[in-house]
C-alpha cells in the first residue's frame, strides 16, 4: 500500500474523512459506493465499490464473443475503468482508466456512433494518439444510474462499424443493466 503521510482521527460517531486529495486521485465523488474490508494484519482499506465488477468474468467472456463476432475491440467499463476487453486493443486498455471525455458521454447517458474524422470522437483512455478508427459507445443503466458502459472499437485495417454495432451495443448495455438489477 501507498503511504500518503495523512492521518485523520475517527470522531465520535465513527466517522473518517477522506482527504480531498486522495478523493480526487481516486475520483471518489459524494455519494459513491465504497467497500471496506479487513486483512490479516489488522488493516481497514476501502475500495471503491463497482457494480460492474461484481460481473468481470461474465464482462470477459461476453466480450471475447463479441470481438471474435464483430472483428472490433470489444470493451466494457464501470464509471472508472476499464472492467473487461478483447480483440486488437487490449494491451492499450485493459484496467486503464478512463477518459474524462467518455465519463461525460456515459453521464450524459448518449449513445454515440463516431469515427476519428468526427468531432464527436473521444479517446476513451487518456492516451495521446489512439489506435482506433471508429467508435460505438453505449451507456449501461441500472436502476436509471448509469454505472458504466459498452465500447466497440473499429481498428485500422478492419471494417468500419456501421448501426448494426450500434444496436449490439445498445443490445450488450440492455443486458449488463438488467444483470445488475436482478
Amino acid at each position: 500500500m501507498k503511504a500518503t503521510g495523512i492521518v485523520r482521527r475517527i470522531d465520535d460517531l465513527g466517522r473518517v474523512v477522506v482527504p480531498k486529495e486522495i478523493r480526487r486521485t481516486l475520483r471518489i465523488r459524494e455519494g459513491d459506493p465504497l467497500e471496506i474490508f479487513t486483512d490479516r494484519e489488522g488493516e481497514i482499506v476501502l475500495k471503491k465499490y463497482s457494480p460492474i465488477g461484481e460481473l468481470s468474468a461474465l464482462a470477459g467472456n461476453y466480450v471475447q464473443s463479441l470481438s471474435q463476432s464483430l472483428h472490433c475491440t470489444a470493451a466494457i467499463c464501470d464509471m472508472d475503468q476499464i472492467v473487461a476487453v478483447a480483440g486488437g486493443g487490449k494491451k492499450e486498455l485493459d484496467e486503464q482508466l478512463i477518459s474524462k471525455e467518455l465519463e461525460e458521454i456515459l453521464l450524459k447517458r448518449k449513445k454515440l456512433l463516431a469515427f476519428q474524422e468526427d468531432s464527436s470522437y473521444v479517446n476513451v483512455v487518456d492516451v495521446e494518439e489512439s489506435a482506433f478508427t471508429g467508435e460505438a459507445i453505449c451507456p449501461i443503466l441500472c436502476e436509471g444510474d448509469v454505472i458504466g458502459g459498452v465500447l466497440l472499437l473499429g481498428e485500422k485495417n478492419r471494417k468500419k462499424l456501421t448501426d448494426l454495432e450500434m444496436q449490439v451495443a445498445v443490445c450488450v448495455a440492455d443486458f449488463f443493466g438488467r444483470q445488475m438489477e436482478q
